[in-house]
């Protein structure tokens, strides 16, 4: 028995930059157990499950070593690949297991995804966090997923070089560095090391967070932010209210056949 299974560089219109997703095509439920071997086997930051459920689809995310509750990457490179595949024809609407129900349309040469606005509240970083960092904050917030921290500026972010070792001792999903940009409105990086991930290359649902923080802060609801890792990526966010809406392209870079 085989199903159809994708890499796909999300975030990026040109192959091997961006970030890299795994999309698995099923027809129905499979286990958690299979899905967890097959994010291992993959080894990208997110491979995604996808199946039909009536007129919509399920989706799952999961990591080398762990399922995640939100992933924005790996849900651009699902949408892009039942388009580009025909399994689905028009807007698609994902279901979740965490976090509602997620809504994609094509918009020109973007893919939009509709996610929930993710507010980070100011609080103390907790023992071990700017140490690890390496990096003098501006602010410090935290959500229900990641600690976000603003710095000075674009070039600190740039350079920053966490301790990955003691990052992985920080209880949290991920940690976002973020700081005003030039070309863009602002600039990111993540680090998620507990997660299996010591840097993710561009974060979609990070994007969540950094959205509606930025809006606050520069009086707009439409900006561009960059992922500086080192294959980068451009998201284009907007803001409306507890939504928040995220664009961008995709590469399909392999097409294959999942023996199991």
């Amino acid at each position: 028995m085989s199903q159809p299974i994708f890499v796909v560089d999300a975030f990026t219109s040109e192959a091997f930059k961006g970030n890299p997703a795994g999309v698995c095509l099923l027809t129905e439920q499979p286990t958690e157990d299979w899905m967890q071997k097959v994010a291992a086997e993959m080894k990208h930051a997110e491979t995604a499950f996808v199946w039909p459920m009536g007129g919509i689809w399920m989706i799952r995310w999961f990591t080398p070593v762990a399922e995640v509750k939100l992933c924005g990457h790996a849900t651009l490179a699902s949408a892009h690949t039942l388009w580009e595949s025909r399994a689905h024809l028009g807007d698609i609407t994902f279901r979740t297991k965490e976090s509602g129900d997620l809504h994609c349309r094509r918009r020109d040469d973007l893919i939009e995804m509709e996610f929930p606005a993710i507010e980070s509240f100011k609080c103390e970083p907790p023992i071990g966090l700017i140490d690890a960092l390496g990096v003098e904050p501006k602010w410090v917030g935290r959500n229900d997923m990641d600690f976000l921290v603003q710095v000075a500026d674009e070039v600190t972010v740039r350079g920053a070089a966490p301790l990955i070792s003691r990052l992985r001792d920080v209880e949290c999903r991920g940690v976002i560095i973020t700081a005003e940009a030039t070309e863009t409105d602002f600039i990111s990086r993540f680090f998620a090391p507990r997660f299996g991930v010591d840097e993710d290359s561009v974060t979609g649902s990070a994007h969540c967070a950094l959205a509606p923080f930025w809006s606050q802060r520069k009086g707009k609801s439409d900006m561009r932010g960059y992922q500086a890792s080192a294959r980068g990526g451009y998201v284009k966010v907007r803001v409306d209210g507890e939504r928040c809406f995220l664009s961008g392209e995709s590469v399909t870079v392999l097409r294959g056949e999942l023996l199991y």
